[in-house]
C-alpha cells in the first residue's frame, strides 16, 4: 500500500486518472445523501466488487458512472484489482484483508472530500 500524499500526487500526474470529475447526477447524489452514506455504499462495493481473491469480471466490474464511489473508484485506481496492484501495491489472488479495505476506502473517502470540497468553493 502507498502513503495517501505519494498516491495522490502520482495520480495528479495521470491524465486518465485526473480526467474524471463528480458532475450531474453523481455530485447531486453524493450532495443529497451525505458523506457517510456514500462511504457506506463504498464499503459494499469494496467487500463484493474488490475484496474476493477471485473475481470473474475483473477489469469490468466498475461501472464508470452511476454513483459517485464508482467515479471515485477510477479517478484513484480502486477499481479493479489488476489497478490495485499497479497503483497500490496490492497483489492479486487473495481475499482483501480488513486492512486493504480500510486502506482502499480512505482513498475514496479522501478524492470525495476534495472534489465535493472542490465544487463547493467555485
Amino acid at each position: 500500500m502507498r502513503d495517501l500524499d505519494d498516491l495522490f500526487a502520482a495520480l495528479s500526474r495521470s491524465r486518465f486518472r485526473s480526467s474524471f470529475q463528480l458532475r450531474g447526477r453523481d455530485l447531486a447524489y453524493l450532495q443529497s445523501k451525505g458523506l457517510p452514506t456514500v462511504l457506506s455504499h463504498a464499503e459494499d462495493f469494496i467487500a463484493k466488487r474488490l475484496a474476493p481473491a477471485v473475481i470473474p469480471n475483473d477489469g469490468k466490474q466498475t461501472p464508470f458512472r452511476g454513483h459517485p464511489v464508482f467515479v471515485a473508484q477510477h479517478a484513484t485506481a480502486c477499481c479493479c484489482r489488476g489497478c490495485l496492484e499497479k497503483w497500490h501495491r496490492i497483489p492479486p489472488g487473495t481475499e482483501l484483508s480488513e486492512v486493504h479495505k480500510a486502506y482502499v476506502l480512505a482513498v475514496l473517502e479522501r478524492w470525495l472530500i476534495q472534489r465535493a470540497a472542490g465544487f463547493n468553493e467555485a
